[in-house]
């Protein structure tokens, strides 16, 4: 079932790895377990999360680095109070603070487009990239962070994907804790720049000069319960690292296929007008238009069905566990595939086309078989965050353009770490009328 000598996370797939429910295979003399069905995945990320609470040692080898002993790599009672304090930073009450940042940000980037005339081509990847990245640095950092700093955090951390994503499938799947990773001075260089930034930055905050609404500064009033003390600027400097790389990667994923999708389906393009012309009338998107604009969110929660921004979950299985029939050994892999699980007929009505109106007012039938954040305690802490982001960034620039990927375009979905069309997205852009 799987082709090692290819490189990328989803090409190493058989057509009928879609029909299956349970994988089970060798990697390198390591037992490797596939979970293609909700009640195997509600086992592993509900019902006994404990014992596969730790990320596959090949991701956190990758990160670790960068991120040192961030929220996503962690484990313990270092994440259980990374955990709390982090979800507090972004959970959905903070967001009346945050969605201004991300509206303002989109609406820079759309004056930005309104200057470069009808038919204009960008790489919707790459705007959509740096968009994302500028929202959730002002986010992490402050609206004082200026153009300069960001530009040296967004930099840091392109030069650190670029190297992490050279990542061969077979190392990937095979390689283990105490395994050197990525080694030259490239990865070093771009993991000392991003340090580097993000260090000054804390400092300017530890000094009174930052902004009192960023989520550095009510990270800064966490108080670790183990110790009594807060957080040390190492432990603040690895979850700004986290939350950034978190926060801009996979909201950028998931605009470029939403702008992919749309262009292909100009009947679902109109009705994402008709609903933007008709909540918003031509004015910025605020928070408070967020719960009306649930077409346009449909569009968001079907784009993450269709192309998950993280594809494959990895799990690292601490004790012996059985999975239904199946038996799990001690320190085994446990993969969970939202590009398999989200395509499976048993799951999901015709589950290659897009549908938007399968999100309408409903929840899949089958909740475990819609993992996009993951699930259970671990899901993602900012899975909130994220999809109002989305929602008010796609909002604000469908309501003033048009986006068109070219009819005769080759998009292949490619994946390393995250889901990104191989060599981007060459895009057109054709404003709409000032009124909608």
């Amino acid at each position: 079932m799987l082709r090692l000598a290819q490189k990328d996370l989803l090409s190493i797939w058989w057509d009928k790895a879609y029909d299956y429910k349970i994988m089970p295979t060798r990697i390198l003399g390591r037992q490797l377990t596939i979970l293609n069905n909700p009640h195997a995945i509600q086992h592993v990320m509900v019902k006994n999360h404990a014992n596969y609470e730790r990320k596959a040692p090949q991701q956190r080898r990758a990160l670790e680095q960068l991120l040192g002993d961030g929220l996503f790599i962690s484990d313990g009672d270092t994440w259980k109070f990374r955990r709390r304090e982090v979800a507090a930073t972004v959970h959905r009450r903070k967001l009346d603070i945050f969605a201004p940042v991300m509206v303002d940000t989109t609406e820079e980037l759309a004056a930005h487009w309104r200057t470069l005339g009808d038919g204009a081509q960008v790489d919707a990847l790459v705007e959509m990239a740096d968009l994302t990245a500028e929202i959730i640095a002002r986010a992490v950092f402050g609206s004082k962070l200026g153009r300069d700093k960001t530009l040296e955090v967004i930099q840091g951390f392109t030069d650190f994907q670029k190297v992490v994503n050279q990542i061969n499938i077979a190392y990937f799947l095979g390689a283990d804790e105490g395994w050197p990773l990525f080694p030259g001075p490239r990865r070093r260089a771009s993991i000392a720049r991003v340090h580097r930034v993000i260090d000054s930055l804390i400092a300017d905050h530890l000094a009174g000069n930052g902004d009192p609404n960023s989520m550095i500064a009510m990270l800064m009033q966490s108080v670790d319960p183990r110790t009594d003390k807060p957080m040390t600027p190492v432990e603040l400097r690895n979850e700004a690292a986290t939350i950034f790389m978190a926060g801009h990667e996979t909201t950028a994923a998931t605009l470029t296929w939403a702008w992919y999708l749309l262009s292909r389906a100009p009947w679902a393009e109109e009705q994402l007008h008709a609903e933007l012309d008709e909540v918003l009338g031509g004015r910025t998107p605020t928070m408070a238009d967020v719960p009306k604009l649930k077409y346009t969110r449909a569009i968001i929660d079907e784009t993450l069905r269709l192309y998950p921004p993280v594809p494959i979950l990895g799990r690292q299985a601490m004790e012996a566990d059985h999975i239904g029939t199946y038996a799990i050994e001690a320190k085994s892999l446990i993969l969970v595939i939202p590009w398999l699980l989200h395509r499976h007929e048993e799951f999901w009505e015709r589950p290659h086309a897009f549908e938007p109106d399968r999100f309408l007012d409903k929840r899949p039938k089958f909740p475990f078989a819609y993992v996009p954040f993951a699930a259970g305690p671990r899901v993602c802490a900012g899975t909130a965050f994220g999809q109002v982001e989305a929602v008010l960034c796609l909002a604000t620039l469908a309501q003033k353009f048009k986006v068109r990927v070219a009819a005769e375009a080759k998009v292949v979905p490619q994946c390393r770490l995250t889901l990104r069309p191989r060599g981007g997205l060459p895009v057109t852009l054709h404003p709409r009328p000032e009124n909608g």
